[in-house]
C-alpha cells in the first residue's frame, strides 16, 4: 500500500482548510492555500511544456515557495530535483547536466550560465495569478521516480539518489511511527530542505496534517526562541552540532527554552554519550530522539534517548529498526553473520523505504543494492533486544597491529573528560612502521586547564592500551560539513600537512577558548592572581611608549553596586545602551588621557591582555563599554572623580572579572574576512 503526499494534502485541504501547513516568519500558508499553490504551479509547468518523467531543478530555500514548488513539480508528473540554496552556480549547473534537466526554478544569479540552463523565477511562479482551469492530477505508479536527492557536488561528480513514490511514502511513514508525530504538532524545522533529514520530517509533518515552522538554520538562538514562542512549537529537529551552538548561545536559558518542546529529534549524526546524558538531565520534560538515516533509506533506526539513557549499555546504541525495516550484518567477504561487540560487521538494510538506485550510476547501484538489500558503509553490531551499536564507518575503523579500534568509542570516552569540548579520532600510518595504523585524537579544548598528559592518563584508565591515541592535535574547531558532521577527510589532510607538528601552543589555546562571561559567582579573586592579571595589562604595548593610562581596580561590592546603578541611570538619561552588569567581583577601569591620540588603542591592547590572562587562570571576563561616553555624565562623573580618575581621562574600557557561573557563548565566526594580497 502507498499514497502520495499530494493526494493527502488535497484531502486535508478539505478537512482542515484554514489550518496552517507551512509557516515562515510572517507568512502562513494554510492547507487550502498549499493545495491551490500545488495545482497552480503544476498546471503552469505543464503548460510551459514540462512532461511526465522530466527533471526539474529548484533551489531549496527554507520558505513556503520551496514546498509548493517541490510538490507542484510532482503534480504535473515531473521529477523534483533539489539544489542546495548555497550551491555555487557551477555546482548547480553540474547537477542540471547530470540529471538531464529541462528547467531550473531559481532566483539566484547564474552568471555566465543563462544560455546553457533554462531558468525560470521560482519567486514569480509562486506569486503568479491562478489559472482559470487546472491540470487534472494523475496518481503515479508506486515505482515511478518521484525525486532525486543529489549531493552538493563540491568535489567530483554529484551522486543522485532515486526515490520512488513508494519509498517516499514509507520514509514518511517510518518517521511518523518512529517519533510519534501527532496531528497537533507544530514542528520547528531549522534545517536546509534539500537534506534528506529535513525533507523526510517535512513530508511526515504535512502528511500527518500538522504544521511545519521553517527557519533558516541555527546561526542565531534568538530566532529559535522567537519561533518557539510565536508559534507555540511543540517539537524541533536538529543535528548534534546545532544543539551545541544553541547551548553556547542560550547559556543558562538553554533548558528553560528547549524544555518547552514536547520532543526534539536529532538526526544526521549520533549524539555522543556526554550529549545524551546532558540533554536528558537538562530537559527532563522533553523527549529526546536520535535517528540514524541516510538519503538512501530515510530514517531507519530510531532511538528514544530519554528511555535508553536509563540503561548503561543501551545509551550507546544508535537506534532500533522499525518492524518494516529488516537488518543484518555482513563480514569482510560479504557473508551474513551474527555480529557482536568484538566483531562488528557492515550494516545491510531492506525495506520498502529504500532507494531504487543511483541516477546514471549502474556500477555504484549494483555495488550498493545486492539481492534487494542495501549495503551501507557503517560498521555495527546488534544486541539481543535488536538495538544497533555503531563502531564507525568501514574505512574509519583503525587496524592497530590486527586489533580493531572504533574511533567512535575513543571519542565517546575522551569527550567525557572535563577539559575537552569536542574531539575526533582517526587512524594514520604508524610512524614506526610496526603497527600498521595508530589512533590519533584531534581535540578542541574546553578550557585553558587542558593538558595532553592529563588526558592520556584519564584515557589509560578507561580503555585498553592499544586503543590509546598516540598523538594529540589541538584545533580551534573541528572541520564539519554543512550538516554539522565531522569531516574526517579534512582531518586526514590536516594530519598529512602538519603531522606531529602542532601549532596550538598555550597562548593560542587561551585565545581560542576565551569567551565573554557576564554572570559570575561570589568567589573572590586571590590577590596574587589579580596582581598578575593587572601586570598583563600593564605590560601591553602603548603608542610611542607614553604609558599615559590608569588602571582603577574596584573590588568592594557596595562600590560596584553603586557604579552599576549610576551607570544605568546615566545611560537611560543619555540614551546609551548599557547591559551585562551582572555582579562581577572585580571591575578594572582602564582610562587614558584624552590628549593621547592612541588612548583607545592603548586601552584596547591592555584590555585584551587582561582578558586572556584572566582566562588562563580560569577567571571569566567581559568588556563593558558604557563609560566611554558617560565619563562626564552625572551621577557617573561624581563617582569616577571620587576614585581619583583624572577629569581629562576617558574610561575606554570597564573590564568585569569573576569566576564564571557557566561557559560563555561560542559565537559563529565569519569565514570570509581574511584576504591575502
Amino acid at each position: 500500500m502507498y499514497d502520495t503526499l499530494i493526494q493527502r494534502i488535497f484531502c486535508l485541504a478539505e478537512q482542515q482548510p484554514e489550518k496552517p501547513a507551512v509557516v515562515f516568519k510572517k507568512e502562513r500558508v494554510s492547507y487550502k492555500q498549499l493545495a491551490e499553490q500545488i495545482r497552480k504551479i503544476g498546471t503552469k509547468l505543464s503548460r510551459m511544456g514540462i512532461k511526465r518523467g522530466e527533471r526539474v531543478l529548484f533551489t531549496a530555500l527554507s520558505k513556503p515557495e520551496t514546498v509548493a514548488a517541490y510538490l507542484g513539480i510532482q503534480y504535473c508528473g515531473a521529477i523534483a530535483v533539489f539544489v542546495d540554496k548555497n550551491s555555487t552556480p557551477e555546482n548547480a549547473a553540474l547537477v542540471y547536466r547530470n540529471a538531464s534537466a529541462v528547467l531550473f526554478l531559481t532566483d539566484r544569479p547564474m552568471k555566465g550560465l543563462e544560455e546553457e540552463l533554462k531558468i525560470h523565477s521560482l519567486r514569480q511562479l509562486y506569486a503568479s495569478e491562478p489559472e482559470e482551469s487546472y491540470l487534472e492530477y494523475r496518481m503515479p505508479e508506486e515505482n515511478e521516480t518521484a525525486e532525486l536527492l543529489f549531493t552538493t557536488g563540491t568535489t567530483g561528480m554529484p551522486k543522485g539518489v532515486i526515490l520512488t513514490y513508494k519509498s517516499v511514502y514509507h520514509i514518511l511513514s517510518n518517521t511518523i511511527k518512529g517519533i510519534g508525530i501527532r496531528e497537533d504538532e507544530r514542528l520547528l524545522l531549522p534545517l536546509p530542505l534539500n537534506h534528506s533529514f529535513a525533507l523526510r520530517v517535512l513530508r511526515a509533518v504535512l502528511y500527518k496534517g500538522a504544521t511545519a515552522v521553517l527557519q533558516n538554520g541555527f546561526a542565531f538562538a534568538r530566532e529559535v526562541e522567537l519561533n518557539q514562542s510565536n508559534f507555540d512549537c511543540t517539537a524541533m529537529v536538529a543535528v548534534p552540532a546545532s544543539m551545541e551552538i544553541l547551548r553556547g548561545q542560550m547559556q543558562d536559558r538553554f533548558a528553560e527554552i528547549l524544555s518547552k518542546f514536547r520532543y526534539i529529534e536529532v538526526g544526521a549524526g549520533s549524539l555522543t554519550l556526554d550529549q545524551k546524558k546532558r540533554l536528558t538531565s537538562e530537559l527532563e520534560d522533553t523527549m529526546i530522539y536520535n535517528t540514524w538515516g541516510s538519503s538512501e533509506t530515510g530514517g531507519a533506526l530510531f532511538l528514544n534517548v530519554t528511555e535508553a539513557v536509563k540503561d548503561p549499555v543501551k545509551i550507546g546504541a544508535v537506534g532500533k529498526p522499525l518492524p518494516g525495516v529488516r537488518f543484518r550484518t555482513l563480514d569482510e567477504n560479504g557473508k551474513v553473520f551474527q555480529s557482536d561487540k568484538d566483531r562488528p560487521g557492515r550494516m545491510s538494510l531492506k525495506g520498502d523505504m529504500q532507494m531504487a538506485g543511483y541516477w546514471n550510476q549502474k556500477e555504484l547501484t549494483e555495488a550498493t543494492l545486492k539481492d534487494g538489500w542495501l549495503l551501507t558503509s557503517d560498521m555495527v553490531y546488534a544486541d539481543e533486544d535488536g538495538y544497533v551499536y555503531m563502531t564507525g564507518r568501514a574505512d574509519d575503523i583503525i587496524n592497530v597491529g590486527g586489533e580493531k579500534v572504533s574511533p567512535i568509542e575513543v571519542e565517546n570516552i575522551a569527550g567525557q573528560y572535563e577539559h575537552v569540548r569536542e574531539c575526533a579520532c582517526i587512524g594514520v600510518a604508524d610512524p614506526e612502521g610496526v603497527l600498521g595504523q595508530v589512533p590519533i585524537l584531534f581535540v578542541v579544548a574546553g578550557s585553558p586547564a587542558f593538558g595532553k598528559e592529563e588526558l592520556q592518563t584519564y584515557l589509560a584508565s578507561q580503555m585498553e592500551r592499544y586503543k590509546l591515541p598516540q598523538h594529540y592535535c589541538m584545533l580551534q574547531e573541528l572541520p564539519r560539513n554543512r550538516m554539522g558532521k565531522i569531516d574526517r577527510r579534512e582531518l586526514r589532510e590536516i594530519w598529512a600537512e602538519q603531522g606531529e607538528e602542532n601549532l596550538m601552543n598555550p597562548v593560542m589555546q587561551a585565545i581560542f577558548t576565551r569567551r565573554s562571561i557576564r554572570k559570575f559567582t561570589e568567589e573572590p579573586i586571590p590577590k596574587k592572581i589579580l596582581e598578575m592579571i593587572l601586570q598583563a595589562g600593564y605590560y601591553a604595548p602603548t603608542g610611542h611608549n607614553m604609558q599615559s593610562w590608569r588602571f582603577t581596580v574596584i573590588q568592594d561590592k557596595q562600590k560596584i553596586d553603586a557604579l552599576r546603578e549610576a551607570t544605568k541611570a546615566a545611560a537611560k538619561a543619555n540614551g546609551v545602551y548599557c547591559y551585562g552588569f551582572e555582579q562581577p567581583v572585580c571591575l578594572i577601569l582602564i582610562s587614558n588621557d584624552i590628549r593621547n591620540g592612541n588612548g583607545c588603542q592603548d586601552a584596547s591592547c591592555a584590555a585584551e591582555n587582561i582578558f586572556l590572562a584572566a582566562h588562563s587562570y580560569g577567571i571569566g571576563s567581559v568588556w563593558l563599554n558604557a563609560l566611554k561616553t558617560l565619563r562626564n555624565a552625572e551621577p557617573v562623573k561624581e563617582l569616577l572623580d571620587s576614585y581619583g580618575i583624572p577629569e581629562n581621562h576617558t574610561v575606554w574600557c570597564m573590564a568585569a572579572l569573576g569566576y564564571p557561573v557557566a561557559e560563555g557563548a561560542l559565537l559563529a565566526k565569519k569565514k570570509d574576512v581574511i584576504h591575502y594580497v
